[in-house]
């Protein structure tokens, strides 16, 4: 087996699992914090919002560890001990502390949370796009995998939640101790002859990770990211309290999403397959602005939605958005940045924007599910992602098709 097919093969493996372990973990967080626990739609907010600042702690180290170590698997090493522990920490630490006190149940759990599987999963994808670009395979192709595992879990999570949200907590730990098998006794090229790893003098810096921070087209970009994917993932939150209050009782509605959830992901992998051919064709800004429309037209419509077959056709729309988003994301990081710095770029400007965002948004859209009630509050927030989507028309960077179109002599057609 050549390393190519070596590194391929052992990604998309390490991808499924940990997704898999993700979505038994976290696609029904909302759920088991508002149905379980019984927590208020500002407390969840409180408790998501605390999620996203451990994880926008975290996500810079993240970074600046991954550009430094290459292609080397200390980061992976992490995220899968960590990844074990999950049944262990829901059950016996999590659930009991947040009854005792939201704040300190909160601040553990959000350790936890933000940096095993939300700063976490933007490390991992960081890494695979880091070996894809060195051996040659598209990062999405690799991804949807990851698509596959969420939708696998999500097929059975929603029915194992009825019976007893432990067991899903448990199949993540069980997860988890796959992953480490993986890494065990997988051996690729990097680790057992560091060929791959960055040689001294090309190793990245701390005062060059920093200098993104005087580089406006970094922060153009990350406007981008702090306006309007932001909203998508608060948006997502507490999207299955929704759903579900819209069956004639809870477990069905529990059921249903996790059926609804594994079809959505289902079609995403195929877009994700598809994805970078669009992508290709339009450029990497215009697949950002698309994404980003398609998003906006579902929070809004999730707002208008009326009954169980409107709100699950928004959600669908999940499917079609991701797979644009993730790839027209890591192909402007490419076109716009040294790429020496991917994983810095990626870890601060996509992973620690959405952390700093959502630790914001998250109470003030609990407390607007409290006061307004969802409809009127996914209106707002697709208020609010119009402008900031405006305003990246104008201020994010063209990439090569898109230049090639505009330097064209009049008459001149592609």
């Amino acid at each position: 087996m050549n390393s190519q097919q070596s590194h391929f093969r052992f990604l998309c493996s390490f991808v499924f699992i940990f997704f898999f372990a993700q979505a038994m973990a976290i696609s029904l967080l909302a759920l088991w914090l508002r149905s379980s626990l019984k927590l208020s739609g500002t407390e969840a907010g409180i408790v998501f919002s605390a999620n996203f600042i451990a994880a926008m702690c975290s996500q810079p180290v993240y970074g600046f560890v991954s550009d430094r170590v290459g292609m080397r698997k200390h980061v992976l090493w992490l995220v899968a001990g960590l990844v074990t522990l999950c049944g262990l920490f829901f059950s016996f630490v999590y659930a009991p502390l947040l009854k005792a006190n939201i704040v300190a149940g909160a601040v553990l759990g959000g350790a936890y949370l933000g940096v095993t599987f939300i700063a976490g999963s933007y490390a991992l994808e960081s890494y695979v796009d880091r070996i894809g670009r060195r051996h040659s395979f598209e990062y999405s192709r690799v991804r949807l995998f990851g698509s596959l595992g969420f939708a696998s879990a999500a097929l059975v999570s929603g029915r194992l939640f009825n019976v007893d949200p432990a067991i899903n907590f448990f199949l993540a730990s069980a997860a988890g101790l796959l992953l480490l098998g993986l890494l065990l006794f997988w051996r690729t090229d990097a680790v057992a002859g560091a060929t791959d790893a960055p040689a001294p003098a090309h190793k990245v810096h701390l005062a060059e990770a920093l200098s993104l921070l005087r580089n406006g087209q970094f922060w153009r970009f990350m406007m981008f990211i702090l306006g309007v994917t932001n909203l998508y993932l608060v948006f997502d939150q507490q999207f299955p309290s929704y759903f579900t209050s819209l069956f004639a009782d809870k477990e069905t509605g529990a059921a249903m999403f996790g059926y609804l959830n594994s079809l959505q992901i289902f079609i995403e992998a195929g877009g994700l397959f598809l994805s970078p051919l669009l992508v290709k064709r339009i450029g990497a800004k215009r697949g950002l602005l698309l994404a980003g429309g398609i998003m906006l037209v579902r929070i809004a419509g999730s707002g208008f939605a009326v009954g169980p077959l409107s709100i699950s056709a928004m959600k669908l729309l999940h499917s079609v958005e991701l797979p644009i988003l993730v790839v027209s994301v890591f192909r402007y990081i490419a076109c716009h940045f040294d790429n020496r710095l991917a994983s810095t770029i990626y870890m601060v400007g996509v992973s620690f924007g959405h952390s700093l965002g959502l630790a914001i948004l998250s109470p003030v859209a609990g407390k607007g599910y409290d006061l307004l009630g969802f409809p009127a509050t996914y209106l707002l927030m697709a208020a609010l992602g119009l402008v900031f989507l405006l305003l990246s028309a104008w201020l994010l960077s063209p990439t090569a098709p898109e230049i090639a179109t505009r330097s064209k002599p009049q008459g001149v057609t592609a």
